[in-house]
């Protein structure tokens, strides 16, 4: 072989060497980084892909969150705003006539004496309102269901009230009030309990007298819980439920004229219609026409005076003068 083909002819050598570096197993440092690199770029790429799913996901449920909730929001409000304020159709003035006093339980009977007929050697018994008055008297009674001073004016007077209203001496209005409220442990006992003789009144007027005489008597002490709405409904029950049972059990049980005892409350404090300036001032107030009674609560005597005076002040106002003839001419 000459010596140019010597020269020209490839290496062995350095042609393997060559081979080995570019296509060997093992990569030159520069490529292993490249691939470090690369493979941590797709790592990066997943990672914020998986925070951009989450952070999708936790948007999407709180946009539902606060749908759902705007929803019952919207509801609520526009459920209260459209709801009428119920009255009940058989308030006068915010007052409830007693129409019908039974003879059951310990109401007096109907036609009996309010003051027994005395005998030799009897104390001479407290005035009598009789039905020959001119005029039935008007009372009015401003009853809180959770006050003591209402249910003792009740038991000390039921007898002589039952009498007066058989008789026609007397019309008797109560106007359920709500001033104690706030004194029965946050459930609101006095407005529950007006509303509840609202719903009486509505659906078994026959009975109200009995059961406002028999809330009184049961009263719960002020500052307890009291009795709850499914209690004053089997005490109404128990005093006649009227034409609709079903109708007067939901009318308790849903606090239908609740809205309407607050209302009537806030009337009775701004002003009372019929009287010079009285206003209600407590939780418990009794009208006699126009004129508050100021005397003690527990005695029938003292209360029974007090109307024979407004009768017959009222009785005296009423009556037509008798005129006096003119004496005529002597011809």
């Amino acid at each position: 072989m000459s010596s140019d083909d010597s020269t020209n002819a490839p290496s062995t050598g350095d042609s393997a060497s060559s081979e080995v570096t570019s296509t060997g197993s093992t990569p030159a440092p520069v490529g292993r980084r490249e691939a470090v690199r690369e493979k941590a770029q797709q790592v990066h790429v997943r990672q914020s892909r998986a925070r951009l799913v989450r952070r999708a996901a936790w948007i999407s449920a709180a946009v539902v969150v606060v749908a759902a909730v705007a929803v019952v929001v919207g509801v609520t409000v526009g459920g209260a705003a459209s709801k009428p304020q119920l009255s009940p159709d058989r308030a006068d003035q915010d007052g409830f006539v007693v129409t019908s006093i039974s003879s059951t339980g310990s109401v007096g009977s109907p036609g009996a004496a309010a003051t027994p007929t005395p005998t030799e050697g009897e104390p001479t018994p407290s005035p009598t309102v009789t039905a020959s008055t001119a005029a039935p008297v008007q009372i009015h009674v401003y009853v809180d269901y959770l006050s003591p001073s209402a249910r003792e004016w009740q038991l000390a007077n039921e007898p002589q009230l039952s009498s007066w209203v058989a008789e026609g001496a007397a019309t008797l209005t109560y106007h359920p009030v709500t001033m104690l409220t706030a004194k029965s442990n946050g459930t609101k006992y006095s407005l529950r309990a007006a509303s509840a003789a609202a719903c009486v009144a509505t659906y078994a007027p026959a009975s109200f007298f009995q059961f406002n005489s028999d809330l009184l008597k049961r009263q719960p002490a002020v500052d307890s819980d009291g009795f709850s709405d499914k209690d004053l409904a089997d005490i109404a029950s128990a005093n006649g439920t009227g034409d609709e049972p079903k109708k007067l059990r939901e009318c308790i049980e849903t606090e239908m004229y609740a809205s309407w005892a607050k209302a009537a409350t806030e009337r009775a404090v701004a002003g009372i219609d019929g009287t010079d300036g009285l206003s209600l001032t407590g939780n418990a107030m009794v009208i006699v026409n126009g004129e508050a009674y100021q005397g003690e609560m527990t005695d029938p005597a003292e209360f029974s005076q007090f109307v024979l005076t407004s009768a017959s002040g009222k009785s005296a106002k009423n009556a037509t003068p008798t005129p006096t003839p003119t004496p005529s001419a002597t011809p």
